[in-house]
């Protein structure tokens, strides 16, 4: 069975950083080949795309270019978000998510980030 576990996130000072990492579980060798990305939720607001790996392409919203970075191990089966600079409006709940063979879903626990100001 497959389970993705974050850790990391909290509480941060506007201009921060914090790291959060998803660590995958039961994947066998399909992690590698699997396309992994972070989403977050805010209070009130839809759950939006914040970086990704899709078939080798790394994505980012638009929002966190050049402060947010996502990257992954495949050996360790695990991914990591660097996120820098952070403001209040990067605060929500962080998810990961991973996907094989573009229909086989799954989504981490997700995690509170909150930024003061």
């Amino acid at each position: 069975q497959v389970q993705l576990v974050e850790s990391g996130g909290g509480l941060v000072q506007a201009g921060g950083s914090l790291r959060h990492s998803c660590a995958a579980s039961g994947t066998g060798s399909t992690f590698s080949s699997a396309d992994i990305a972070w989403y977050r939720q805010a209070p009130g607001k839809q759950r939006e795309l914040v970086a990704g790996i899709i078939s080798g392409h790394t994505n980012y919203a638009d929002s966190v270019k050049g402060r947010f970075t996502i990257s992954r191990d495949n050996a360790e089966k695990t991914v990591t978000l660097q996120m820098n600079s952070l403001n209040p409006e990067d605060t929500a709940v962080y998810y990961c998510k991973l996907t094989r063979w573009g229909w086989n879903v799954f989504w981490g626990q997700g995690t509170q980030v909150t930024v003061s100001s």
